[in-house]
């Protein structure tokens, strides 16, 4: 699916093309976990949140938690893909302290969301279709703890049963770039349906990357996989340094042999984990103690009844409906509350301001404070009412774009939550727009440069030199096309 043409990679002996597969783990936004009725809040004491069933106490039986399947079906929706209305849980059988049972309940060859599609920004212009395998619904393993005893290591089960939905994408992505902004859109699309929240920093979603690399035209090379990715950032690195790793390796005679490896971002490179010959052999077999999952499909459509506008129909409505370029428009629905919040702001009060001044706002000072603070644009501190008054006073011509900075800054600062209509009078903040006050202004700059005006005269361009000169001496409060417009009569221009 991935056009292929300018993405190839210059080795020592001609061009090489990366094929690369993602296997997304997400886990899913639920207040309990798979099969137990425990909690899945982050950040509790160890093994704080363990049933007996997540510990696996004997006799103890899992029941399947509804919502988590909700969630499932949700996502599918979402990726267009095909709901399988009749899957199976399986056992995967493994032995590691961090996983009580002995095997972990998943999904092997009947999932519960077949094949799918996303489509995938590289450019506001430019996009491409990275088709999706399948998802499945597994539990998460505990965690191991080898710093808290220099002799021994410990194990949180706090996490173990945790629901997580593995998505897995077809060998369709060719570039680092393309693996970043496909799971970029895929982390969107998790957030505005709901179905997890997609943060990696508390490794609520991470992916094992499996890359190849084949002479162009040629059959698929041998994959290699890197677990456990955790930064969209990293998914990159990784694949960079993976691919160019094979391709030495090719080069200079060898061959690349099927195998799990680590990324290390220190070194800046992969480093083996296990080979094929050392591979587990996991001996899937249906679970005995869960039924198949039947879903009715009243309860599919009911589901999908109630999906919320996705990115791409978010993206498509704000350019016919606010004339945005396709910039600003993937930009501004990246992030579902960011969109809300630049719509609240457009149509507050029912008035009609530019929504191209709306977002540049949003998507300039805003942005920038929200990323100071590491929050996201909605809760930077600026309300969407706020930000509407502060449009309508420029466009009013009640303050200049210089006065609204300032004023921004109040607004997010020693005056967070003021009404700003009401702080730019209480401040004395309004534009000078009064002809005589603007024409002394320019009368006293033209006198202190005597110089510079004569050489105005017969240099245009320095008008932007006397604006600026103007602008500040009336502190910024001048309207700087009047003074403009003074300065032109003034100067002949």
């Amino acid at each position: 699916m991935a056009e292929t043409g300018a993405k190839l990679i210059k080795g020592a002996t001609g061009e090489w093309e990366v094929v690369i597969g993602l296997e997304v783990h997400a886990q899913v936004n639920s207040r309990a976990k798979l099969f137990s009725g425990a909690s899945t809040e982050f950040g509790g004491a160890p093994n704080a949140h363990v049933s007996l069933v997540d510990a696996a106490m004997p006799g103890m039986l899992p029941v399947i938690n509804r919502e988590c399947v909700a969630q499932a079906v949700r996502t599918g929706l979402a990726l267009k893909a095909k709901i399988n209305r009749r899957s199976i849980f399986d056992r995967k059988n493994y032995f590691y302290p961090d996983l009580p049972q002995g095997y972990q309940i998943s999904q092997y060859k009947s999932p519960i969301v077949g094949e799918g599609e996303i489509q995938v920004d590289l450019t506001p212009e430019h996009s491409i279709r990275v088709g999706v395998e399948r998802l499945h619904l597994e539990q998460d393993a505990g965690k191991s703890l080898h710093d808290q005893s220099p002799t021994m290591s410990f194990v949180d089960l706090n996490r173990s049963g945790v629901a997580l939905m593995e998505i897995v994408s077809k060998p369709d992505l060719r570039s680092a770039e393309e693996a970043r902004a496909y799971v970029g859109k895929l982390r969107s699309v998790l957030r505005y349906v709901g179905s997890s929240d997609g943060d990696m920093e508390k490794g609520n979603l991470r992916a094992d990357v499996n890359v190849s690399v084949r002479r162009p035209g040629e059959p698929l090379g041998t994959r290699c996989e890197i677990k456990n990715v955790n930064s969209i950032r990293f998914i990159g690195q990784a694949i960079e340094v993976e691919a160019r790793r094979q391709i030495a390796v090719i080069e200079d005679g060898g061959v690349i042999g099927q195998e799990t490896r680590l990324f290390d971002p220190v070194r800046g490179e992969t480093r083996s984990m296990r080979s094929k010959e050392e591979a587990h052999d996991y001996r899937y077999f249906p679970d005995p103690d869960l039924l198949p999952l039947e879903i009715d499909q009243a309860w599919i459509d009911a589901l999908a009844a109630d999906l919320p506008e996705l990115p791409d129909a978010k993206k498509a409505r704000f350019l016919a409906a606010y004339g945005l370029s396709p910039y600003d428009a993937t930009v501004l629905v990246a992030d579902r509350e960011t969109a809300d919040f630049f719509e609240a702001a457009v149509k507050h009060g029912g008035a009609a301001r530019d929504p191209k001044a709306v977002a540049n706002w949003i998507m300039g000072d805003l942005s920038a404070s929200a990323n100071a603070q590491n929050l996201p644009v909605s809760e930077a501190g600026l309300g969407s009412a706020a930000l509407a008054t502060l449009v309508d006073l420029i466009g009013e011509g009640v303050i200049s774009g210089k006065i609204a900075k300032d004023l921004l800054v109040m607004l997010l600062g020693p005056d967070k939550g003021a009404d700003p209509r009401a702080l730019v009078e209480a401040r004395g903040l309004r534009q000078v727009t009064d002809a005589g006050a603007i024409e002394r202004a320019v009368e006293a700059v033209i006198a202190a440069n005597p110089d510079k005006a004569e050489q105005a005269k017969g240099k245009p361009g320095m008008l932007g030199w006397f604006v600026g000169q103007v602008m500040k001496a009336t502190g910024g409060k001048a309207n700087p096309q009047a003074v403009s417009d003074v300065l032109k009569t003034r100067l002949g221009l």
